[in-house]
């Protein structure tokens, strides 16, 4: 390097003392090398040379280096789906699915000599229901409808203490208190009229009534709800079926489930 370079004057060759500066330094507006040093401040060679440089570079670098600010970071979140809380999906006790108690403005009876009650639009349907069964030689007979939420309480409670059952015993004959489709107004199970000793039975699958319910109830919006082996493992009965000839009904039924359409022939 020539005494050109300690001048004071700018100059342009690539042996500039510019270039005998480190980078790090160079960028740092703070340590703009002064001309008037002598270069052999800056030659300083060996092991602790290359130390002296590597502690400025790393100390330099430190303090350059844009910190991360943890208020900015991106926020982690789950991948695990939302739970929903829709009645037929969550609100489950010991199989059987929470349903909500049918407004009394919204019932009107089936039966008047037992006072049996459904909803409207499910009530004038099952007496449609009953009127082509009547004539085809078959008598439909409600057995029960609408039931309160304090109805239901003895049924569970009261039957299941008296015959001795656990409430998982209970629960596969009849449903605990609010989560019983008959709470909807939908509900209703249904008799022989020509053989009464098979109400309430599973042998009422061997009854009339029972085969003309199973060839005709879906054109007038009814269905099974507990047939044998069904996915909430509630105990077969031939006897219970519901309404789900509308929205509401279908919905209040149906929409939880996640059920799929079943294939029928044309």
């Amino acid at each position: 390097m020539n005494k050109a370079g300690f001048s004071g004057k700018p100059q342009n060759s690539s042996n500039d003392l510019g270039d005998d500066i480190p980078v790090a330094v160079r960028v740092t507006p703070d340590a703009t090398p002064k001309i008037w040093l002598q270069p052999r401040i800056l030659l300083i060679g060996g092991a602790t040379g290359f130390a002296l440089l590597g502690l400025i570079s790393g100390f330099l670098f430190f303090v350059t280096t844009p910190k991360k600010n943890i208020d900015s970071q991106p926020l982690v979140t789950s991948s695990a789906p939302t739970p929903t809380t829709e009645p037929g999906n969550v609100n489950t006790l010991l199989g059987h699915l929470a349903y909500p108690e049918a407004p009394e403005s919204e019932l009107v009876t089936i039966s008047a000599n037992r006072g049996i009650k459904m909803r409207k639009t499910a009530a004038q349907k099952f007496e449609e229901m009953v009127a082509a069964a009547r004539s085809s030689g078959v008598i439909l007979v409600p057995i029960s409808g609408f039931r309160s939420v304090k109805d239901q309480e003895p049924l569970f409670f009261g039957v299941g203490a008296q015959r001795n059952q656990t409430p998982a015993q209970r629960a596969a004959l009849s449903a605990p208190p609010g989560h019983s489709e008959h709470h909807t107004g939908y509900a209703v199970d249904i008799g022989d009229g020509s053989v009464p000793a098979t109400n309430l039975q599973t042998n009422f699958d061997n009854t009339k009534a029972y085969r003309w319910l199973q060839a005709n109830t879906a054109r007038f919006g009814f269905e099974m709800s507990f047939p044998k082996d069904n996915v909430q493992g509630v105990s077969y009965e031939p006897w219970h079926w519901r309404f789900v000839g509308d929205r509401s009904s279908l919905e209040m039924f149906y929409k939880a489930r996640n059920l799929k359409p079943v294939k029928t022939s044309p």
